[in-house]
């Protein structure tokens, strides 16, 4: 297993907008994830070994494979990324976050709701380390691309993200917009499902227990139980993050497990792009995110993919990097 972390991705010294690094509390927290965060026993995987994976992952609601990412590759995407992070902090210089105090969502950062119109994130949709476990999830190649973006966050992110669900089932248009499940009986629930929804978030810095790694509840893919709150999550919850786990690997989770971030105390950015998938059978509304000419660019593969994404011909793609989330303009099949 190789660690390729030779750069961490913009380091910042602007955060702690709200807090102050050296403070009493914040060096106590910081000695205790340094002490006690992170999953016991982790297992990490290479891609090779596809049917551990899938194992896992079904079991757990997340899996983590190193080496997915080459070098040139890991230092190509920590580019983009960095684009957007400046981007980002030229349009919000006191760290107000679109998630949070100094956390970011990729894809809301995005007029678009996307970051597939950059070459950095084009790349990820077919990688020969990815597709065929993300085949093997799904049971065949025929998925779709959700969406494209990740999250980041910044030092200075002291506070815990509460834990939440990224799938639920549909109860209005105005409270659940981007849902589509409904039983109308009631008995069935999007939870009882296959997995319908994977996200690959890929590591573009080594995963510590104090620089924000993403915490995951291992087996609440398929719960029903209410998710607690940060005042009322049990220790063991707050500690469950994903690490340690080098950089160059994909953590692949399945979106409705219990999941959140960690304070980041480190002295740099952690940034995990990302790239979703639906399962074959499962649709959401999609919007335009990607040009005629960069889609004819793509792979045969990532075509499919983002065969319900891909603007017009006669479309002009523009992007804008904005704080503030606007609801997109989505649709639900592919352009004539």
């Amino acid at each position: 297993m190789s660690t390729i972390n030779d750069r961490a991705t913009t380091p910042d010294s602007t955060g702690w907008r709200d807090a102050d690094r050296n403070a009493p509390e914040i060096a106590a927290l910081r000695g205790h994830l340094e002490a006690n965060n992170g999953i016991e026993g982790l297992e990490l995987f290479t891609p090779d070994q596809v049917e551990s994976i899938v194992r896992v992952f079904r079991r757990d609601g997340f899996v983590v494979v190193t080496d997915v990412l080459t070098p040139d590759q890991l230092d190509f995407l920590r580019g983009g990324c960095d684009e957007v992070v400046s981007e980002l902090r030229a349009v919000d210089p006191d760290g107000h976050g679109n998630r949070g105090s100094h956390r970011y969502s990729f894809g809301s950062a995005s007029s678009t709701n996307s970051q597939i119109h950059r070459p950095q994130w084009q790349m990820l949709l077919d990688l020969p380390t990815l597709t065929p476990i993300i085949t093997a999830i799904f049971g065949r190649s025929d998925y779709v691309m959700r969406g494209a973006g990740g999250d980041m966050c910044l030092p200075g992110a002291h506070r815990y993200q509460p834990l939440h669900s990224d799938l639920s089932d549909w109860v209005s248009d105005e409270a659940t917009p981007s849902s589509t499940f409904h039983d109308p009986g009631g008995v069935v629930s999007v939870r009882d499902l296959p997995c319908p929804h994977v996200c690959a978030n890929f590591l573009t810095v080594d995963a510590t227990p104090i620089n924000g790694a993403t915490r995951q509840i291992p087996g609440t893919q398929h719960s029903r139980n209410p998710i607690p709150s940060v005042d009322d999550e049990p220790e063991w919850m707050k500690l469950s993050a994903v690490c340690p786990a080098p950089a160059g690997s994909v953590q692949l989770r399945d979106v409705r497990a219990w999941h959140g971030g960690t304070p980041n105390l480190s002295d740099e950015v952690r940034s995990i792009p990302n790239v979703e998938f639906n399962a074959p059978w499962f649709r959401e509304l999609v919007y335009p995110c990607i040009s005629h000419a960069d889609h004819k660019k793509l792979s045969e593969h990532a075509q499919r993919l983002t065969r319900f994404h891909v603007m017009d011909s006669s479309e002009e793609f523009t992007a804008t990097t904005r704080l503030n989330r606007t609801p997109p303009r989505m649709r639900t099949t592919a352009p004539s």
